[in-house]
């Protein structure tokens, strides 16, 4: 009896054995990745479990932290809390968006860590350059005092738009 091919096999197995995500297709690229890295990005947002990982959230938070680094000048920036600690809003401190690269960082396979891990350290860098270390972080109770990314000196949101 002549044996059956595995892409037989696969393609009479409903759709619900095969894992989520795998086949889907594939979004757009993320910017500065390239397509094998972005398509592992992908996979593991579509798979994940944790609360702050979603589908987007790399591509998201690559362009909150690119953006807080863009003004031009020499002037430093200073990271400020979120309103509103929604999924959404929560983006507005740039420091979460570092988080959610983290997490995600942390998960990919060796290639596509070593692809996005170094992305993240040119913008690590920058983010050194712009802001100032925070002399008191060791006084006053800071969210992750262990990340050196919520080690930097935050500003006042009202301080800059100029409401009271």
């Amino acid at each position: 009896m002549p044996r059956n091919r595995p892409g037989e096999l696969r393609a009479t197995q409903p759709l619900l054995n095969r894992p989520y995500g795998w086949d889907t297709p594939a979004p757009d690229r993320i910017h500065g990745l390239s397509a094998r890295t972005s398509l592992a990005v992908h996979r593991y947002e579509a798979l994940s479990r944790d609360h702050d990982v979603f589908p987007g959230v790399t591509d998201r938070s690559l362009r909150r932290y690119r953006a807080f680094l863009s003004p031009p000048g020499n002037r430093p920036r200073y990271p400020y809390l979120e309103e509103c600690g929604c999924r959404g809003c929560s983006f507005d401190d740039v420091r979460h968006a570092r988080d959610a690269l983290d997490t995600v960082l942390q998960e990919l396979p060796p290639r596509a860590r070593a692809e996005l891990g170094r992305l993240i350290a040119s913008l690590d860098a920058v983010y050194l350059t712009r802001t100032l270390p925070d002399p008191f972080v060791d006084s006053r109770r800071v969210w992750r005092p262990e990340v050196w990314w919520y080690r930097r000196l935050e500003g006042c949101r009202y301080a800059q738009t100029g409401t009271t």
